[in-house]
């Protein structure tokens, strides 16, 4: 079962990179957290670890509720373009996306983990959900993509530490868990002012003030 949610996680960060417009972005990041929530719920049982329980009732609250709920209010509030912008193309980013998984795959075959174990399959995916988030903050032109790219890449050690070691220091997971919400509020604002002062939130057309 859980190696099922692995494969899910996954289908769920390619979606985000197949996707062009900003609603459909923002709901596979939600799928994303979902499954990333079972998975820890999984770990906090198989594990007997308490605040994993405490951890995965905040990833339901907040990355699956509260931050795609704030996202789509605030691009909403902007008029933000839901074309999202994209410096390579839908299918060359498939097979970008694929090439990482299988960099993934073979980074995890070099550790201690029994080949087909659920750690090795978690290593995997959690390695390609990272590189992925680090993609889509490269070769997305919307300023809004670079902050899901981060969320995503921060799902991604997320995974690795839930499902490989059994989760980090309680204290730990709690601090990066109120950085990442108050980042993505941040960063929302700061979206909003880009937007007020040049009516977009095109990185690539930014990048044309420089001289």
């Amino acid at each position: 079962m859980q190696t099922l949610i692995l494969f899910l996680i996954l289908v769920s960060t390619y979606l985000m990179v197949i996707a062009k417009r900003m609603p459909a972005l923002i709901r596979s990041f939600r799928y994303q957290s979902f499954f990333l929530f079972w998975i820890t719920l999984g770990a906090a049982f198989a594990g007997g670890h308490a605040e994993l329980y405490f951890v995965s009732a905040l990833i339901l609250t907040l990355k699956v509720f509260l931050i795609p709920s704030f996202l789509n209010r605030l691009a909403g509030k902007i008029k933000v373009d839901e074309n999202l912008g994209l410096f390579i193309n839908a299918q060359l980013s498939l097979i970008f996306a694929l090439a990482l998984t299988y960099c993934s795959w073979v980074f995890s075959q070099t550790l201690n983990f029994t080949p087909g174990s659920f750690q090795g399959t978690a290593v995997t995916v959690s390695f390609s959900v990272i590189f992925i988030g680090a993609f889509l903050m490269i070769f997305r032109m919307k300023a809004f993509t670079q902050v899901l790219g981060l969320l995503v890449m921060e799902n991604g050690i997320f995974l690795f530490a839930s499902s490989v070691y059994g989760g980090m220091p309680f204290f730990v997971e709690i601090v990066v868990f109120f950085d990442v919400f108050t980042s993505v509020i941040i960063m929302g604002l700061f979206v909003y002012r880009i937007n007020k002062l040049f009516t977009h939130i095109d990185v690539n057309k930014l990048s044309r003030l420089k001289g």
